[in-house]
């Protein structure tokens, strides 16, 4: 006996120790961009209600599907239940795939949270028992097509991104996963207004591709500089070895990420032998003036000094060297203008400053010859290009030699602004500084006599509201009146509430008969109803309608009503007030 208790007892003790366990398990928790992931929520028991998380920064591509299983080992059962998915990373960096939950004997567990780090796209190894993915790996490529891998500092290079397939394989969409990024580089990319499908050789073989996007990248500084990669998710058709009833091949949907790799650029930088101490950085094959509008200017005149370079190369990335004029010439900050065209083959056009100068005097001023130098690439040296002096005639106005003043302590040779920019403003607004105060001004007295002006019209409107108060008669049609349309707007209200609507439209008519009448409630009998009426010129029909509703009140409150009869009793009650209000005279 005391054996059998004992047994009991190790049973209850392991049904007790037995745990539920709920647990997430991947298959990798570092993976690349392009790589699959494949997560099983795993329970020990039969739960319900399973719950999956959301999967923020995944998107799933295949799942959930479900597995039980149930197996009995020297007399201990064990019990596994599974739901998978695969999923694919839509970014890089951390990520987290939160908690899962289930419901098990009314309890509900949850398992862990799981971080995923994501790295670039890496280069997959290939899955032999996955015909679709060797048709993908073997039909599609992503390139990056770079025209010179060893470029000066500031020398253009271009990346162009082509999509290969092959004529087994079908695209019917992509998505960008990562874009490239170009550090260090000075970048612009080449719109391409429509993808346009196209034919060329790669690995030897004939291929389709489409030109993705086009890039011009200008290096910023030397040294061994990485281009981050793009990467694709697409969409893609794969024949099978099987077909239909009418002899095609069945084609499959696949999913297949690719990459562009990251690419590396070895950047040389400019040599310093024959630099000139005015290089500004320009690099490409350029020509430079400075053009003068005119150089024969009166007294009050202006001209505009152009210095400009135009050509080909980083056209946006230097400066353009700025004028050294006399002290007798005023030269105020330029104006900076841009016609530049970015193709394949990089920049090209026209930059340009544009000087204001006014001079002051009389005189001939010499503006100093320009130097502009550049790294030109066809040679692999530095070349300058100098302008010719310019000489500036000043034919008339004050002498900078003159000292004779017009004003006592005020030199001849200062020209006075007013009279230099007199044309900006032509009238003015003048007002008299002088403060009269408020005694005695027009404020003063209107505020003075306001009150014996507003008095009048006191006296007025309090006669007016003694007329109204004292006419009782008068103020009682006008409180009926108010009350009937106060009763009609409650019972269209309570619409939908019979016995709240016909109280409040008996109500309503009520008054509405006494504003008219000018009767009290204890006149309201039929007859006198009646005879009122017609003598007030009312038709017989409206009264008898009049009559027949108002009885109908009571008894419609406690019958069986129709919600239409009684939007037919309101409607009605509408008609006879608007009948009578014309009627009555």
């Amino acid at each position: 006996m005391k054996k059998f208790i004992v047994a009991i007892v190790l049973m209850v003790c392991n049904s007790l120790l037995a745990q539920v366990q709920f647990e997430a398990k991947v298959s990798k928790t570092t993976l690349g961009l392009n790589e699959r992931l494949r997560i099983d929520f795993v329970m020990n028991m039969d739960g319900d209600n399973f719950n999956q998380p959301s999967f923020e920064g995944f998107r799933i591509i295949a799942g959930p599907s479900q597995q039980v299983s149930q197996s009995w080992i020297n007399g201990k059962s064990s019990f596994e239940k599974i739901y998978s998915y695969y999923l694919l990373p839509q970014q890089k960096g951390n990520l987290i795939i939160k908690q899962a939950a289930i419901e098990y004997n009314g309890q509900i567990y949850k398992t862990s949270p799981i971080k995923i780090h994501v790295t670039n796209a890496v280069q997959e190894a290939r899955d032999p028992n996955d015909a679709s993915q060797i048709s993908a790996d073997d039909n599609l490529y992503l390139v990056a097509d770079i025209s010179k891998t060893n470029p000066y500092i500031n020398e253009p290079i271009t990346v162009v991104y082509k999509l290969y397939f092959s004529y087994n394989i079908g695209i019917t969409n992509w998505r960008e996963l990562d874009k490239p990024k170009y550090n260090d580089f000075w970048s612009q990319n080449i719109d391409i207004k429509q993808l346009v499908g196209e034919e060329g050789m790669f690995k030897g073989e004939k291929y389709r591709f489409v030109v993705l996007r086009k890039t011009v990248l200008y290096p910023q500084k030397s040294g061994k500089l990485v281009i981050e990669p793009l990467s694709l998710d697409i969409d893609v058709e794969l024949p099978t070895n099987r077909r239909d009833m009418f002899g095609r091949v069945v084609v499959t949907n696949g999913n297949k990420r690719v990459s562009a790799g990251a690419k590396t650029i070895a950047v040389k930088a400019l040599p310093e032998a024959g630099k000139p101490a005015d290089f500004s950085g320009a690099v490409g094959k350029f020509d430079f003036r400075v053009t003068p509008s005119k150089t024969n200017l009166k007294n009050g005149e202006s001209l505009d000094l152009l210095v400009s370079v135009t050509g080909s190369g980083n056209m946006k990335l230097f400066n353009l060297p700025k004028p050294v004029v006399p002290n007798s010439l005023e030269m105020y900050d330029p104006v900076h203008g841009e016609k530049v065209n970015t193709t394949l083959a990089g920049m090209s056009g026209k930059i340009s400053d544009s000087y204001t100068i006014i001079p002051q005097f009389k005189g001939n001023y010499p503006i100093k010859p320009m130097q502009f130098s550049y790294f030109d690439l066809g040679t692999g040296k530095y070349k300058t290009i100098s302008s010719p002096e310019i000489m500036i005639n000043v034919l008339d106005g004050p002498s900078a030699n003159d000292q004779v003043a017009t004003t006592p302590g005020v030199p001849k040779n200062v020209i006075s602004s007013n009279e230099q920019f007199k044309f900006i403003k032509l009238k003015t607004d003048l007002f008299s500084m002088k403060d009269d105060g408020f005694l005695g001004s027009n404020l003063f007295y209107g505020l003075l006599f306001l009150p014996f002006l507003i008095l009048p019209l006191i006296v007025l409107f309090k006669k007016k509201k003694d007329a109204i108060d004292s006419d009782v008669f008068g103020n009682r049609i006008k409180m009926n009146n108010r009350l009937a349309k106060k009763y009609l707007s409650e019972a269209k209200k309570q619409i939908n509430n019979k016995e709240a609507f016909y109280v409040a439209l008996e109500k309503a008519m009520h008054n509405f008969l006494k504003a008219k009448l000018h009767i009290e409630t204890s006149d309201m009998t039929k007859s006198n109803i009646q005879e009122l009426l017609a003598s007030k010129n009312a038709n017989a029909q409206t009264i008898i309608d009049f009559i027949n509703l108002t009885e109908n009140c009571e008894l419609a409150r406690y019958a069986l009503t129709s919600s239409s009869i009684i939007q037919q009793d309101f409607d009605k009650a509408v008609m006879i007030i608007s009948d009578l209000e014309k009627q009555i005279t």
